[in-house]
């Protein structure tokens, strides 16, 4: 798949699909359906309109990237989204991107897009327009709930991963550099690899988790804590911290992806190392059990 800034993009005939698309979840999926091409905007446009009303993502670019060319589509364009970009009109917005820069023949948004200055454009705005035919897709519905990014981010945030994995279409991710663990984990037996949290970031509730790790386009099995470390740290702050099972390779500074597959429990404090060894042993032998069952 072809990535490409809006201003450098090549004038053709296009099916455009046309949202935030934060997650790439079961609903945003329909929506690209038939489409040749994405238009998505980076960063996400409330991080600029309305800084501290901002979500905290699902997916950073990157991530977008990789899911929506999965779907067989040709090209992603991506607006630069800054102050100029969101003081354009509605129509703006349709004359000068949809139809001269992105020659599109074909539109497809979800009901509930907006656009334009003020989100003063609508599906309506765009049903208007004869320049292109307009597809509007209904909000997709499962189990009798919508879904949507923020109901997303809620299941993320209350540790439903599995649950949500399942709206999204793929698994929860966080992805980035190795860094050095704690010494303390090696200490104990447990050497981890961490990645940084971006703060931009959904982040899911604190515990213990059954995962996946990529590394070099391998996959292993694996059990990464995400919290605080409630049991030694003074001035606590949120760590993923990842222990690959079966492995003992240098990966520092090398990617790694964790996928989020389910959660094995909450965080926990301990009275002492000693108990916190057990309980680690006890994840790994449940993560190695879910795995097992699960594949």
């Amino acid at each position: 798949m072809k990535l490409t800034p809006l201003p450098d993009v090549e004038p053709r005939p296009r099916r455009v699909a046309v949202g935030t698309f934060d997650g790439v979840h079961l609903g945003h999926r329909e929506v690209i359906r038939g489409a040749d091409t994405v238009l998505t905007f980076e960063p996400h446009p409330a991080a600029i309109v309305s800084p501290t009303g901002a979500p905290r993502l699902l997916t950073p670019l990157q991530r977008k990237v990789e899911l929506i060319a999965d779907l067989g589509v040709q090209e992603l364009v991506v607006v630069p989204f800054d102050r100029e970009f969101a003081s354009r009109s509605a129509e703006s917005f349709i004359d000068d991107v949809l139809v001269s820069t992105l020659r599109a023949e074909h539109v497809s948004v979800g009901e509930n897009f907006r656009f334009g200055h003020k989100a003063k454009g609508d599906t309506q705005r765009l049903l208007t327009d004869d320049r292109f035919q307009t597809r509007i897709v209904p909000l997709l519905e499962v189990d009798g709930e919508v879904v949507s990014s923020s109901h997303i981010r809620g299941l993320v945030l209350g540790g439903a991963v599995e649950y949500a994995d399942k709206l999204l279409g793929a698994p929860f991710t966080f992805s980035g550099e190795v860094t050095e663990g704690d010494k303390r984990g090696r200490t104990l037996g447990f050497p981890t690899a961490n990645i940084a949290l971006g703060l931009d970031r959904a982040l899911p509730a604190y515990g213990i988790y059954v995962t996946r790790a990529y590394v070099r386009e391998s996959a292993y099995e694996s059990c990464t804590s995400i919290g605080i470390r409630p049991t030694f740290d003074v001035e606590p702050r949120p760590v993923v911290e990842t222990f690959i099972l079966d492995f003992d390779e240098d990966i520092y500074g090398r990617e790694m992806q964790i996928d989020l597959l389910h959660r094995l429990r909450g965080e926990e404090r301990f009275a002492s190392a000693e108990g916190l060894i057990a309980q680690m042993h006890k994840d790994i032998e449940n993560t190695r059990e879910w795995f097992k069952a699960n594949g």
